[in-house]
């Protein structure tokens, strides 16, 4: 896999499945996993054909990331929250969508640039860097 192509976007890097997994331990060792874990969920989330299991589980994200308070909250604005909480009474593939934009932009603006001057980041491109001379 072509780490250097992380450091391109946020999308490359979290379209690698190996740089999926650094990039959230990074975010877990700022205590801000919880955005990346809401992004992969909402991925996963717009794959669920059956509707039962779609009432199900959109009631389970919003509990466990869009709640107030609740345990892994994201950092949303309560429009949003608001609009979800209507969207998920009938839940379809896109009920998520503009929290998980809000949550990308967040990592976009925020995370990824740290992650990319980050020790976990600049030791791997170091190792490979060396591997190769």
């Amino acid at each position: 896999e072509d780490m250097s192509q992380w450091s391109q976007s946020l999308e490359r890097l979290l379209s690698s499945k190996y740089g999926m997994k650094i990039f959230q331990a990074f975010l877990k060792s700022e205590f801000s996993d919880e955005n990346i874990e809401f992004w992969v969920v909402c991925e996963e989330f717009k794959k669920i054909r059956n509707s039962f299991r779609m009432s199900s589980r959109a009631k389970k994200i919003f509990k466990r990331y869009i709640q107030a308070e609740s345990p892994r909250e994201i950092n949303i604005d309560q429009k949003t929250r608001e609009r979800i909480q209507h969207n998920i009474e009938t839940p379809s593939a896109v009920c998520f969508d503009d929290a998980q934009k809000i949550v990308y932009g967040l990592m976009e603006r925020d995370s990824y640039p740290r992650f990319l001057k980050s020790d976990i980041y600049r030791t791997l491109m170091d190792s490979t860097s060396q591997s190769v001379n």
